[in-house]
């Protein structure tokens, strides 16, 4: 027999109560990054946690790059609505649910406050300079060729969080052990109040 070493999360799914960390962020933000390093301090701390990311959510959707109607205001806002939806699922288990995802609307925002069990909101503000010199999946190099449409903060207009947990500011000086380090102050602290 095969041991993994890998240990199921214990969960009462009796008395089960989860959490939701919502990041979102333009396009090259760092929403992934910061995710992934959060998720792994989390699971070093003992906490269940399950990541999910909008770019693979996507295509368990069926909303495939190829398809030029899921990237519009209406396709993009039924796709967050599943991605809430499914978190809330996932929290109702008792896990802490990390996702990374654009999905910067005020409906979607407003709904997960009200549903989302220990929703916790973070937006990573860069200015649009900064994202066009990062451009990770040359996005804005396609817009601007002209070889792409319905990006957001571009040609689609956006919904900045109103009510942000917390607002995280471009610091080109601040790595990301910083930032994760933050984050789990923020996540933390909140608990205690």
């Amino acid at each position: 027999m095969i041991e993994s070493g890998f240990q199921t999360p214990t969960v009462d799914m009796n008395n089960a109560t989860g959490e939701v960390v919502w990041i979102t962020g333009l396009s090259g933000a760092g929403k992934s990054t910061l995710a992934q390093a959060f998720v792994a301090r989390l699971r070093s701390d003992g906490h269940p946690v399950v990541m999910l990311d909008g770019d693979e959510l996507r295509d368990v959707f069926g909303a495939s790059a190829a398809s030029s109607q899921n990237h519009g205001r209406e396709g993009r806002l039924v796709l967050a609505m599943q991605y809430a939806h499914l978190c809330k699922v996932i929290a109702a288990q008792g896990f802490t649910v990390v996702i990374a995802t654009i999905s910067l609307f005020r409906e979607v925002h407003a709904w997960n406050r009200n549903h989302l069990p220990g929703y916790f909101e973070i937006y990573l503000k860069v200015p649009m300079e900064e994202l066009r010199r990062r451009d990770p999946k040359g996005i804005y190099r396609r817009f601007d060729a002209g070889e792409l449409h319905h990006v957001a903060g571009l040609d689609l207009s956006i919904d900045e969080p109103g009510a942000a947990d917390w607002v995280v500011e471009f610091d080109p000086h601040r790595p990301l052990s910083m930032l994760t380090d933050d984050l789990l102050h923020h996540f933390y602290k909140r608990k205690l109040v």
